[in-house]
């Protein structure tokens, strides 16, 4: 078993020897470490715990340093704390002495930055969490991760005139039930918010890429970007965002939550767009890992 402080790392950075492309890529939803009081206190067995993981999206990636680029990834679950939520996202129903705010169909649902419920609606606890423990678990989790984000795309606008956030995300198969793209179900869907936290000429890059491998594309459908994209997009300012959602089905068995035998295949295709994407920007003079 892991120590405390090891198992409550907020993140695992993996840097490649030099910075080549202003490309970043993060894997927010990815993290399978469970403290152990979470899953004494939750409701749910680890199975169910689990149903909110992005699973297996940051091995799908981990060929990233290999290009040039860092990959950032969550270490601790969705279903503890959302990294891909502002930290001001308080569900009262679910912390003590919280104050209703304006509405937000995020929080209204039991999905803000501590979670209240994981998919398909079921309640994690079966009582109210206290401030103070809200308050470590974004201090020990929510901020570090950030600040390891704002600094990553800080260097690559230094090092290179701009900065490309692909954040990396997998979505359960039923998502896609209406959704077609020319009669076809779509396998990712690019997010940029409809043009707000990407140019279009990025966006275009990144779909035509995943189309080269063979991937059906949809576009801001039925995701277009969460807070990661909401807040750290500023295309005019030469840093774009782009989600990224890759069906579940295409490389994992939801039911069991484990890899089947496509698995291979569909890294292989991924670490195919990202070796050509990590071709933008390229520079010879690239920033020194730190």
């Amino acid at each position: 078993m892991e120590n405390p402080e090891t198992e409550m790392r907020a993140y695992d950075l993996m840097q490649p020897g030099r910075r080549l492309t202003p490309l970043v890529f993060a894997s927010p939803h990815s993290g399978r470490h469970y403290p152990a009081d979470f899953v004494s206190r939750s409701q749910l067995e680890g199975h169910q715990l689990r149903s909110s993981e992005d699973a297996f999206v940051d091995r799908l990636f981990d060929d990233v340093p290999n290009h040039g680029a860092p990959l950032l990834a969550a270490r601790l679950p969705r279903a503890w704390i959302d990294v891909n939520r502002a930290a001001d996202e308080l569900d009262p129903a679910l912390i003590e002495g919280q104050r209703r705010g304006a509405h937000n169909p995020r929080v209204a649902s039991g999905l803000g930055v501590i979670p209240r419920v994981v998919s398909g609606g079921r309640p994690i606890y079966s009582g109210k969490l206290s401030q103070t423990e809200v308050r470590d678990r974004l201090r020990h989790a929510w901020q570090p991760y950030h600040a390891s984000l704002r600094r990553l795309m800080n260097e690559s606008v230094e090092a290179f005139g701009q900065a490309i956030l692909i954040d990396c995300h997998s979505m359960p198969h039923e998502a896609l039930d209406q959704v077609r793209v020319q009669g076809r179900r779509p396998e990712v869907v690019l997010g940029d918010r409809f043009g707000a936290s990407a140019g279009r000429d990025i966006t275009d890059m990144i779909e035509a890429e995943f189309a080269r491998e063979g991937f059906v594309v949809s576009r801001n459908s039925p995701f277009a970007g969460a807070f990661v994209a909401q807040h750290y997009g500023r295309p005019r300012a030469g840093r774009h965002v782009i989600q990224v959602e890759l069906d579940r089905a295409c490389y994992m068995d939801e039911a069991t939550l484990t890899p089947h035998s496509g698995f291979a295949d569909v890294k292989a295709r991924l670490t195919a767009v990202v070796a050509r994407l990590c071709q933008t920007g390229r520079r010879d003079e690239s920033l020194a890992a730190e």
